[in-house]
C-alpha cells in the first residue's frame, strides 16, 4: 500500500538544544514543544487522538503526563531511526483511518556528567538477556560505545576509496557553518575550521572528536495529519510522499556486506520510488550524523554520489545552506547537538519542515520542495 501524499506535516516546535536545562525535567520539556506544535498548527490538545514518542519513554505513561488520552500510541524501537520512522508510523496510521492528528514527539532532559556508557550501566535488566551487544560487544567488543563501531566504519572507507581526514573534516566545517546561524544549536556562532577537526583529539582513531555527536538535552515535536484536513490548517502543509525502511542489520560489525554499506541502500529506493521521484530531483537532504562517516556513507547509499566519491563530494561541493546542495541546514546533529539520545536524528524532521514551510529565515534554502531525510 502507497501512503503517498495521504499524510503532511502541519506543524512543529523545539526547545534550544543545550548541554544541559539544570531546572528541566524529561517531561517538562515534552510538554513545552507537545504545546508549542499544537498552537503553531492551529489545534487543540483535544484534537490530538495520536501520540507517538522514544522508546526510552512508554507512550502510554507520556500521554498520561502531558494530560492526553490518544486512540493510538506508540514507543519507537528502532534507535536513530526513530525520529523518521515516527512519520511513517503516523502516516500509515492516518491512511488507515486509524487517527486525525498524531503528536511525534522526541526529547531528553540530560545532566551533563552522564555518559552513554553511564546509561548502559544504569539499565541493568532493561538490556536484552541474551543478544549479540551484551554478551559480546559489552564484555570484549573492539571498545566501548559506539566510537568503536564508527572508527572501524571510516578506517574501512578511508581504505577502500581513498577518503581522506580531510574530506571528512569538511562536512564537520560545513554543519558547524549552518549551525552557527542557528540559534537553537548548541554550537550557536561557534564555526570550524578544517585544522580545528585535525586537531581535535581522537575518540577512536581515526575518528576525531569533532566528527562525533554531543548528546544534549531538548525536545522535538511536529503534528501530523491528512492530506485533506491540512488544507484548513495554518501552515503550509509539508507532505509525506514516501518511506522506505528495511533494517539489514543492527551493529556494523556484523554485517554481511562492505562494512561501509548501510541499510539506507534498501531503504532510499524504496522511498524514492513510492514519492515517484527521482534522485536527481532531490534539492536538499537531512541525514542523520552521529558520526560523520554515517552520514557520508547515507548520502552514497542513497545515490546522492556514487559509492566511495562522498569524500571528493564534499571536497568540491558547498553543502552549507547557501551551497550547490544544502545538507542538514540547521547544523544536524554534529553541529547543533543530539537532543533526546537515540530519537535525536528527529531534529532532521524538524528542519525538513522549516525549510520546506519557508520558515529558515537566516538559513532558508532557496529552493526547498524537496528533500530526502534519513535515520
Amino acid at each position: 500500500m502507497s501512503i503517498r501524499g495521504k499524510a503532511a506535516i502541519v506543524g512543529f516546535y523545539e526547545t534550544p538544544t543545550r548541554k544541559e536545562f539544570p531546572d528541566r525535567t524529561t517531561y517538562g520539556l515534552m510538554a513545552e514543544v507537545a504545546r508549542g506544535a499544537i498552537i503553531d498548527s492551529g489545534l487543540r490538545k483535544e484534537d490530538i487522538d495520536g501520540l507517538i514518542g522514544p522508546e526510552s519513554l512508554n507512550s502510554i505513561e507520556l500521554a498520561e503526563a502531558l494530560g492526553m488520552q490518544p486512540r493510538f500510541t506508540s514507543s519507537m524501537t528502532v534507535h536513530g531511526a526513530s525520529g523518521a520512522a515516527s512519520i511513517a508510523t503516523a502516516a500509515e496510521a492516518i491512511s488507515a483511518g486509524l487517527v486525525n492528528y498524531v503528536l511525534c514527539i522526541f526529547g531528553e532532559s540530560r545532566p551533563r556528567s552522564s555518559s552513554r556508557l553511564t546509561s548502559q550501566a544504569q539499565a541493568g535488566p532493561q538490556l536484552p538477556r541474551a543478544s549479540r551487544t551484551t554478551e559480546w560487544e559489552v564484555p570484549y567488543g573492539p571498545v566501548i560505545a559506539m566510537n568503536g563501531w564508527y572508527g572501524l566504519m571510516k578506517q574501512r572507507h578511508m581504505f577502500e576509496y581513498g577518503t581522506t581526514q580531510e574530506q571528512f573534516a569538511k562536512a564537520v566545517v560545513d554543519q558547524r557553518f549552518n549551525a552557527a546561524k542557528n540559534i537553537n544549536a548548541v554550537w550557536y556562532d561557534q564555526p570550524v575550521t578544517i585544522d580545528d577537526v585535525l586537531n581535535s583529539r581522537f575518540t577512536n582513531d581515526p575518528l576525531h572528536l569533532l566528527e562525533s555527536v554531543m548528546p544534549c538535552s531538548g525536545a522535538h515535536a511536529v503534528i501530523v495529519t491528512s492530506a485533506e484536513r491540512a488544507k484548513a490548517l495554518p501552515n503550509p502543509p509539508v507532505y509525506v510522499l514516501g518511506v522506505g525502511g528495511p533494517a539489514t542489520h543492527h551493529d556494523i560489525i556484523y554485517t554481511d556486506a562492505d562494512m561501509t554499506t548501510t541499510p539506507v541502500v534498501d531503504s532510499a529506493p524504496t522511498a524514492l520510488q513510492m514519492a515517484e521521484v527521482n534522485i536527481r530531483e532531490i534539492q536538499l537532504a537531512q541525514f542523520y550524523d552521529c558520526y560523520t562517516i554515517l552520514e557520508m556513507s547515507c548520502l552514497e547509499d542513497a545515490g546522492i554520489v556514487p559509492k566511495g566519491e562522498i569524500g571528493p563530494f564534499y571536497e568540491s561541493t558547498d553543502t552549507t545552506y547557501k551551497g550547490e546542495f544544502p545538507i542538514n541546514t540547521d547544523g544536524g546533529q554534529i553541529g547543533a547537538g543530539q537532543s533526546g539520545g537515540t530519537g535525536g536524528g528527529f531534529r532532521h524532521i524538524v528542519e525538513a519542515t522549516r525549510q520546506i514551510m519557508g520558515r529558515g529565515d537566516e538559513r532558508q534554502v532557496e529552493e526547498a520542495d524537496l528533500c530526502l531525510v534519513n535515520g
